[in-house]
């Protein structure tokens, strides 16, 4: 088996090439031309308004990083406060990168096609900005991770450690703790960027067609419309940095979960077999660097072949080739970890041998693939559902709400039937040790994924610049296909955060409720009053928080309706002869985000926290189960339902049903369908991934704590 220290420095080298990639990348897109004098002042207005909102935000979020930092560093692990805080700045590194890349890659993909009017190099384009952010958010998730594991030399499962200020009885595993505070940094950057993001782009969306489509009657992303550049901007602070930091603490989630539960096992195991120990702990790294070199390769190719007039098909070959490189360069990675070890020194809950973690992460690998396909067919308009959603809406809009409702519910069912075989064939050959894997095995190509998600946003605003800029129509005939592609790959993208955040979830769970049981097995006692309190609770506290996100967005955009209105009855503004001021609305867009983005994150904060502290271990158990049994679904409902309505009214808007084009009754029903899902499929849905993985990662880190001091026993 390979020396662990050795392998921390391979994967290093192979993060920093990664990074190396992602810079190349980066500089690429900046070299490129913006286009007309039009489009570099909307550029400029959009890129400006979106370093502001983050400036801003992260006023906040630095204030709360740092109040966290001292409370670990002072009471729980000296140390752990440090790492936290590194976990805080990689999110945030990934965060601003993503969105930097996005606001110079829109209006340069506007120009290609208006240069080239061609699909194909116009997708090179858009998927070259999306990279950047894709790739950023595997490299930097896995580079603070492996300096942590660099720094302490690996996990050492013997040391105790504590505060800078001692509590009787209260101790911890510092290398474990380190690693725990690490995703938790992430997290909390993730919920906060969630929940500011979603209130801005959506308060901007909803208010705009509002104003654009309802009140006025204008074409979609008219310049005219003082809300329509906040809505631009509103794309990069969350479907792509509030995305980034999603997906990244999804990934950060899962690999800490592995190696706190290979600790967990170890343990269970009487601490004997430093050789197993030492294989479930590399064999995470060294997946997740596996499916990086895949994300690298696929990726790659993608952005130097030349592309066909097919972007959905050139999407996919990178998503499988991805995909299937982590599964080949997997397989080899196991063999050389755990193949060597004799049969004796494996785990008894590894049913076939030393391919056990490899089928593991299979499994999952397969769910990702899997539930992506089902979330296209769901959403694509190249499929009956959205179709006969957009059918329908000439029947006026409650049809369209009911209907797309029921496309919403009947999506569920196979995404969580899928993850729940992946987790049942997982557990039964692996344990709860391949539950990790395969939670890890879904996130390990996450680079690919997050990359073609971010494709979705950045060809958004393109056409909104084409639109805003007046560039010719054959332009907009191109950035139109490609924004139907990009909201297809959004929904895919969100089908594969929600299943994400599932496995990741789940593989938290486990690790919490095995730092607390006796024995190999995790043991959460379903009969119990306190753990069925808690699962109750946990579900309803997911329902009060999607109300809480859906309230706070909607009289967002109520407000910024009115201030827009206000804007268009100056004289000039609607004859084109004076522009609205976009600044004022991007400031009112920015700061009633900011100001409603704390209750929300600080609730997922402190439920596990309070929850513990007065029930116990348990209770914080049943809490978890709970909201993650309800929180799946409900997530899955939310994205599906509200992708179905978006391209449904991209549908009829493409004159695809003869007599139903733009203006109809029929479009306005849709735009009706579309406003009420954005706020589900951008705000709501996306949130909730972020709130279940929130708290458990706050249980799993406040474990100890929550094991020693327990108001009612």
């Amino acid at each position: 088996m390979p020396n662990l220290t050795t392998v921390w420095y391979g994967v290093l080298f192979v993060v920093i090439l990664g990074i190396a990639y992602v810079v190349f990348n980066y500089l690429k897109i900046r070299k490129m031309q913006e286009g007309t004098a039009d489009m570099v002042e909307m550029a400029g207005i959009i890129r400006s308004g979106a370093n502001t909102f983050m400036l801003t935000e992260y006023k906040s979020i630095c204030l709360v990083l740092a109040a966290v930092a001292l409370l670990f560093t002072l009471f729980i692990e000296k140390t752990s406060g440090l790492s936290f805080l590194l976990g805080g700045a990689m999110s945030s590194v990934v965060c601003v990168l993503g969105m930097k890349s996005a606001t110079y890659a829109n209006v340069r993909t506007a120009n290609k096609a208006r240069e080239s009017l061609s699909i194909g190099e116009t997708v090179k384009v858009a998927l070259c900005g999306g990279s950047v952010s894709g790739l950023a958010v595997q490299a930097f998730g896995m580079l603070g991770l492996v300096l942590i594991l660099l720094i302490q030399g690996g996990v050492d499962h013997t040391a105790d450690g504590s505060g800078l200020i001692k509590i009787a009885g209260l101790s911890c595993t510092p290398s474990v703790m380190r690693i725990s505070t690490y995703s938790l940094g992430c997290s909390i950057v993730a919920m906060f960027n969630r929940v500011a993001g979603g209130n801005y782009t959506k308060a901007a969306d909803i208010s705009s067609d509002i104003l654009g489509k309802i009140r006025h009657d204008l074409p979609e992303d008219d310049s005219r419309v003082p809300n329509t550049i906040a809505d631009f901007i509103g794309d990069n602070v969350n479907d792509i940095a509030g995305n980034c930091s999603d997906l990244l603490e999804s990934f950060v989630a899962t690999m800490s979960a592995s190696i706190m539960i290979a600790v967990t096992l170890f343990k269970g195991n009487g601490g004997t077999g430093e050789g197993i120990f030492n294989a479930t702990v590399m064999f995470p790294i060294v997946l997740a660097a596996c499916g990086f070199v895949g994300c690298l390769v696929g990726l790659g190719i993608a952005n130097f072949k030349k592309m066909s007039d097919n972007p959905s098909r050139e999407l996919d070959l990178s998503t499988w080739i991805s995909a299937g490189l982590t599964v080949i360069l997997g397989g080899a990675a196991c063999y050389l970890i755990f193949g060597r070890l004799d049969a004796g020194e494996l785990y008894s809950d590894f049913k076939i041998g030393w391919a056990s973690p490899w089928v593991s992460a299979i499994m999952g690998i397969v769910s990702g693939v899997a539930i992506g396909m089902i979330t296209e067919y769901y959403t694509s308009t190249d499929h009956k559902p959205t179709r006969e959603l957009a059918e329908i809406c000439e029947e006026g809009e409650a049809f369209v709400v009911t209907k797309g409702d029921a496309i919403g519910s009947r999506s569920c069912l196979l995404p969580v039937f899928i993850i729940a075989v992946a987790l049942l064939v997982s557990g039964f050959i692996c344990g709860t040790y391949g539950i990790a894997i395969s939670a890890l095995g879904m996130l390990a190509f996450v680079g690919a994924t997050v990359s073609i998600d971010a494709f979705g946003p950045i060809a958004d605003n393109a056409g909104g610049l084409a639109e805003s800029c007046h560039l010719p129509h054959d332009v907009r005939i191109i950035t139109d296909k490609l924004d139907a592609v990009g909201n297809t790959t959004a929904a895919i993208g969100k089908g594969f955060a929600i299943g994400s955040a599932a496995f990741a979830t789940v593989s938290l769970i486990v690790a919490y409720v095995g730092s607390y049981s006796e024995g190999l097995m995790p043991v959460l006692n379903f009969a119990s009053f306190t753990v069925v309190a808690g699962g109750i609770l946990g579900g309803a506290l997911v329902e009060y928080f999607s109300a809480m996100l859906t309230d706070n967005t909607i009289d967002s955009a109520k407000i910024m309706a009115d201030e827009g209105d206000k804007m268009m009855s100056i004289p000039g503004v609607l004859e084109g002869k004076v522009k609205p001021d976009y600044n004022r609305m991007i400031r009112l867009a920015a700061q009633e985000a900011i100001r409603k983005m704390v209750i929300p994150s600080v609730i997922a904060l402190l439920i596990p926290v309070v929850g513990g502290l007065i029930f116990g271990v348990e209770f914080v158990g049943g809490i978890l189960v709970g909201a993650t049994i309800v929180a799946i679904p409900r997530a899955i409902f939310m994205g599906n339902s509200g992708g179905a309505f978006d391209n449904a009214k991209k549908y009829i808007e493409g004159e695809n049903i003869p007599g139903h084009g733009k203006g109809s009754p029929a479009h306005k029903a849709a735009v009706t369908g579309d406003t009420i899902g954005d706020t589900r499929k951008d705000v709501v849905g996306v949130a909730l991934d972020i709130f279940i993985k929130l708290m458990s990662t706050v249980a799993n880190t406040l474990a100890p704590v929550i094991r020693t001091v327990t108001l009612i026993k």
